[in-house]
């Protein structure tokens, strides 16, 4: 399913979301699947691969799978059993050899 307007889940869907906006998952809402998307809510389960930039799980969420996001926000109570990949991180410079002068 492809969309450029919001969608809200508060049932049951299997297969692959692709939305340009946002995606909330209700209380009730069960996806399984790939989900790609600007920002994706969660209050109720998902389970699959999500590439989204903000991801929120709430309270009563619940995500396993993977998770491809810049911002992932977990609320306390939620759950997410899976692997996180961090989006558009800088890398970490590199350390610097520290010297010690000896004193004379």
């Amino acid at each position: 399913m492809t969309l450029t307007c919001n969608l809200y889940v508060d049932g049951e869907f299997e297969g692959s979301i692709k939305s340009k906006n946002e995606i909330n998952v209700g209380k009730h809402g069960h996806l399984k699947g790939d989900i790609v998307a600007q920002r994706l809510v969660v209050q109720g389960y998902v389970e699959g691969t999500i590439n989204a930039e903000k991801v929120e799980i709430k309270s009563a969420g619940r995500v396993s799978g993977t998770i491809e996001s810049a911002e992932l926000i977990i609320e306390s109570k939620g759950v997410f059993e899976g692997n996180s990949i961090v989006k558009d991180i800088q890398a970490i410079p590199p350390k610097k050899k520290l010297e010690i002068a000896k004193a004379s």
